[in-house]
């Protein structure tokens, strides 16, 4: 069997890199996924980009810049209309205790508790950088002069907020997320169902031609 180049996921969740092996199988990339497990003394990322492009990236830059190998990163979030578009990069941390999902949904729904216009998305952008040493690092960003080759891709999700919790799969916002056309919330959806109109899914595989088509350039 050949031996694929490496690209790393800048993740620690098996999850992620399990669906963007089956994306990128899809779209016949040759190169062998790994994620951070492999990578242990590898850094903690702080997201303080403004955007989830800057997020992406920080992680994506640093993670290339760690390991030498070309990176993928993501970062995602809800922004709720009536919210101009907030919780937006802040949604993990809404409520002001990262990762309390429960506090930061209820926080949400108390400030559209008056609201009619309840449309929102879940929004996801995925990026890639290869780093400028690896041979071909010719990218939308330059690569040249020291510099790593960047890309982003952006996948979303429209919908609208229900006002009650409803279903126990999925994570977040989940319970309070009706996807366009659909009845069922985002945690009423079975994995596979969720997995195929995610809005990770939808910027990991707007990503996935441009990782085959530069990622494996050794």
């Amino acid at each position: 069997m050949p031996e694929y180049p490496r690209v790393v996921l800048a993740t620690r969740n098996a999850h992620k890199v399990s669906e963007l092996s089956r994306i990128l199988a899809l779209a016949d990339a040759q190169i062998t996924l790994v994620g951070l497990e492999e990578f242990p003394d590898a850094p903690e990322v702080p997201e303080t980009g403004l955007t989830f492009a800057d997020n992406s990236l920080l992680k994506a830059r640093a993670i290339a810049s760690f390991t030498g190998l070309p990176a993928v990163a993501d970062d995602s979030g809800l922004a709720v209309d009536a919210l101009h578009g907030m919780p937006g990069v802040f949604s993990a941390r809404w409520s002001g205790t990262h990762g309390d999902d429960r506090a930061n949904l209820d926080l949400v729904r108390g400030q559209l508790a008056d609201v009619d216009a309840r449309g929102a998305q879940f929004v996801c952008v995925a990026a890639l950088v290869v780093p400028a040493t690896l041979a071909g690092a010719e990218g939308a960003d330059g690569g040249e002069g020291g510099k790593p080759s960047e890309w982003t891709a952006t996948g979303v999700l429209p919908g609208e907020l229900a006002r009650a919790p409803r279903g126990a799969n999925g994570f977040g916002y989940d319970p309070i997320f009706v996807p366009e056309g659909a009845k069922l919330t985002t945690a009423e959806l079975a994995p596979e169902e969720k997995d195929a109109i995610s809005h990770r899914g939808r910027a990991f595989r707007a990503l996935a031609p441009v990782i085959a088509a530069h990622a494996g350039r050794r």
